[in-house]
């Protein structure tokens, strides 16, 4: 079975004083290994509520969510926090780096959850940041950085626990059109050495680089359309 993410029939209300508002209203989906999927639509869509859901930051109201097997659906906080750190690689569109430390310990931080030796950490963490293109950055902390080089180690952070996901939330939102570009070329990189990438994006150009869009609308998904190979080359 090559489903890393199946769900079915997810709802998610919140409660807003006396009122119930249904941000997605019975969703169903699967993603592959290997695919390359961008989520869109309108503010309010629900894009951002679902993919927290697939990110396990948060748990459905209603529904079934199975990542690699395993149904997360029903998890403690405590079993979702350790299949996060595990399986799923984030990327924000704020970057979340620590600032007082060095883009290397940035990147290692995720091993210190997972329990990894220091010898073990820098080493995954300086192999991650020469992959991502900063190997003279590895000493460098955030605020000597620019926006797309920081970018780059909230990307190297994301890799750096080897997870069957990386998850990006408006990877470029805070980046000028070129440093944009070469984000997305990195994305297109990592997608081609196996990882399965999921974006949330409301730029076109953007979504462009998946091979498969899916677009929110009022907590449904209005339409799914996987590109032909042709397309993609």
């Amino acid at each position: 079975m090559n489903n890393v993410i199946d769900i079915k029939g997810i709802t998610r209300n919140f409660q807003l004083g006396q009122e119930t508002v249904k941000v997605l209203k019975g969703i169903d989906l699967i993603i592959e290994k290997g695919e390359y999927v961008a989520f869109m639509g309108p503010s309010g869509s629900g894009k951002s509520t679902l993919m927290n859901l697939l990110g396990c930051l948060d748990t459905p109201t209603s529904g079934s969510y199975s990542l690699n097997g395993a149904d997360v659906s029903t998890m403690t906080d405590d079993q979702l926090a350790e299949i996060r750190n595990k399986e799923i690689g984030f990327v924000f569109q704020t970057f979340n780096l620590l600032p007082r430390t060095t883009a290397l310990d940035n990147v290692a931080l995720p091993m210190i959850y997972a329990g990894k030796s220091k010898t073990e950490r820098n080493e995954r963490a300086a192999e991650v940041l020469k992959n991502v293109g900063l190997a003279d950055r590895m000493d460098h902390k955030p605020n000597q950085l620019s926006g797309g080089q920081r970018q780059r180690v909230a990307v190297g952070r994301a890799l750096v626990n080897k997870p069957s996901i990386i998850l990006a939330d408006e990877p470029t939102g805070n980046l000028d059109s070129k440093t944009s570009v070469e984000i997305m070329n990195l994305f297109d990189e990592i997608h081609a050495a196996g990882n399965t990438v999921i974006l949330v994006t409301h730029e076109e150009d953007i979504a462009e680089h998946a091979h498969r869009v899916i677009r929110l609308r009022d907590g449904i998904i209005e339409k799914d359309e996987r590109k032909s190979f042709q397309n993609i080359q």
